[in-house]
């Protein structure tokens, strides 16, 4: 009897392949971030990418976003505020706070509208969570578009897996948010660093 979830070399060579590619997305985006904004801002901005990184796997294999994650990007979000507004660090971090609670709002009136009409949930506390990261991490203008991403990202890779599987929509499908909106989140950020930041 194998005890273990690789027990052949095939199981094996594709877990390596897997990690090997996590490793280099990661190292990818820890670059990519240091180089896109000086200083602290760029390392806090590399830690949000790991974070989020994490995140995705995670969530795309348990179907669960951990709530220390969601905090430490959180709280990472706060600090990037202040970084970036070191005249005007406790309005920065203030108005961070307000979009965090205001996107994060929304997601949790979404889940109860959903709810009602539905009788089941269609969003995770999770998910509700990690809005609150993309608020405290994004402008106000960002924040819309990292959603967007994420649930059109959403809908294309599902649309795709039922086509190909040739499978009726399942409208009861449960499936990862955060492996979208988490990267989404970065990727925002990464776009507010480089063509939004003020020259």
């Amino acid at each position: 009897m194998q005890m273990s979830g690789f027990g052949s070399p095939s199981d094996t060579k594709a877990f390596a392949l897997k990690s090997c590619a996590l490793a280099l997305l990661a190292l990818a985006a820890v670059v990519a971030s240091i180089k896109a904004a000086p200083g602290l801002s760029g390392i806090l901005g590399a830690a949000l990418a790991l974070l989020m990184l994490a995140v995705a796997v995670i969530d795309a294999r348990w179907l669960i976003i951990p709530d220390q994650l969601s905090a430490a990007a959180f709280g990472l979000g706060l600090i990037n505020a202040a970084v970036l507004a070191p005249q005007e660090t406790s309005t920065a971090v203030g108005i961070a706070l307000l979009r965090g609670v205001v996107l994060s709002l929304l997601f949790y009136g979404l889940r109860a509208l959903y709810r009602r009409l539905r009788g089941r949930q269609g969003i995770g506390l999770g998910d509700v969570k990690l809005a609150a990261v993309a608020g405290v991490w994004l402008d106000w203008l960002t924040m819309p578009i990292a959603v967007e991403i994420a649930a059109l990202a959403a809908l294309g890779v599902i649309g795709v897996r039922y086509y190909v599987s040739g499978r009726r929509l399942d409208a009861a499908l449960k499936f990862p948010f955060g492996l979208f909106l988490a990267p989404s989140i970065w990727v925002c950020w990464l776009l507010e660093a480089t063509l939004l930041a003020p020259h």
